[in-house]
């Protein structure tokens, strides 16, 4: 690909190493930015550089934050009795978009991958832990991970760390979404969907 300037090449190089956006994408927004007034791109700029350096993790449940303790944490209307286990923040904004969930959280920072060099030690797994024991009004963990087969190695390896605590620990349903078409519909989804059918309620 050839540029005007190597200005506009390092741009489009460093916006294109973002996750789904490729060179002529890159090169699109980079041109956008071109246009734009100097003003609106230094907000830009401005915006991702105090992101980048005034980002900082909740010290109870590992979420994004602004603060020391993220406001889920600290919300009094949050049902404590209940802790969803997710890999990333994303999962938690997901769970959050479903306003069905009003428990907390716990954010791992990713899933046991053995073949990516990611073990237990790698990830908030004993801090989890450490969360459960210190919790005595805690009734249920839900595992929120994704149905991959990291996914389904760390909640194996979750439920046995939990175990010894008198908590239920449980699952997040899997099987055919909504509008899903069961011709279309993978084995392993259909054959989950099937496995752990329910009651039929109108």
């Amino acid at each position: 690909m050839e540029f005007p300037s190597k200005l506009i090449e390092d741009a489009v190089t460093e916006v294109s190493k973002l996750p789904g956006i490729g060179k002529k994408t890159a090169l699109r927004l980079v041109l956008h930015l071109v246009k734009e007034s100097e003003h609106k791109t230094a907000a830009l700029a401005n915006a991702l550089s105090r992101m980048r350096q005034q980002i900082r993790f909740c010290k109870t449940c590992f979420n994004i934050s602004d603060t020391e303790e993220c406001s889920i944490c600290q919300s009094h209307r949050r049902d404590k009795t209940v802790l969803c286990v997710v890999e990333e923040t994303n999962d938690v904004m997901a769970i959050e978009n479903t306003a069905q969930y009003n428990g907390v959280y716990h954010v791992l920072g990713g899933v046991i991958s053995p073949m990516n060099g990611i073990g237990p030690a790698d990830l908030k797994i004993d801090a989890l832990v450490d969360r459960v024991a210190k919790l005595p009004t805690l009734k249920e963990v839900v595992l929120a991970l994704s149905a991959t087969m990291e996914g389904d190695t760390t909640a194996f390896y979750l439920h046995k760390r939990l175990k010894e605590f008198p908590v239920k620990v449980t699952s997040i349903a899997r099987g055919v979404p909504v509008g899903g078409e069961l011709e279309y519909t993978d084995e392993i989804t259909l054959g989950r969907s099937i496995s752990s059918r329910v009651p039929f309620q109108i």
